[in-house]
């Protein structure tokens, strides 16, 4: 996995499940407070566009993925 799939992955799991949590007309409903993740989580995709600084990125580089665009070794 690389670390841009990564991220992509880690915030659509962010947003489907604060959804969930947060949205009233979801079974697993427990409070709307949990919509202000998925605000946080659009916004702070919103600013990695902008300014290429991603939090998400760089802990998941910290945990092994490599980058899309890093030199893959040759067999």
């Amino acid at each position: 996995m690389t670390t841009e799939s990564g991220v992509r992955m880690l915030a659509g799991t962010f947003v489907l499940v604060s959804l969930a949590l947060g949205a009233s007309a979801s079974p697993l409903f427990v409070s709307s407070g949990f919509l202000w993740l998925t605000a946080f989580v659009g916004a702070n995709l919103l600013q990695s566009a902008f300014t290429g600084v991603c939090p998400a990125a760089a802990i998941l580089r910290k945990l092994g993925t490599k980058d899309a665009r890093a030199p893959q070794p040759s067999a």
